[in-house]
């Protein structure tokens, strides 16, 4: 079994970090970047991060792309999905047809 060697990282604010990938993200920054509410709030961070790089944060931009389109966005996956569906059901919206 190949052993990935972990690095110690500061990030800018200056928390420290182990990380074996070239990922710059600090997992404390991470977890106090979280929204405690709405929809983005429900998501893993790699896909509330795509979401808001692609600049869907809200609902209504979400309702305007169709499932593939956002399956193809780098860092959503299919278990992304039911949630994002959960939250535009709950507004009367859904995923463009």
């Amino acid at each position: 079994m190949l052993r990935v060697e972990k690095t110690v990282r500061v990030c800018n604010k200056g928390h420290k970090y182990y990380k074996s990938s070239e990922c710059p993200s600090c997992p404390t920054c991470e977890k106090d970047s979280k929204p405690n509410e709405g929809f983005l709030s429900k998501l893993s961070s790699p896909a509330r991060n795509a979401l808001v790089h692609e600049g869907l944060d809200t609902l209504q931009a979400l309702s305007t792309f169709t499932e593939k389109e956002i399956l193809n966005i780098h860092g959503i996956g299919p278990d992304s999905l039911p949630t994002l569906r959960a939250s535009l059901e709950e507004e009367g919206l859904s995923f463009r047809k």
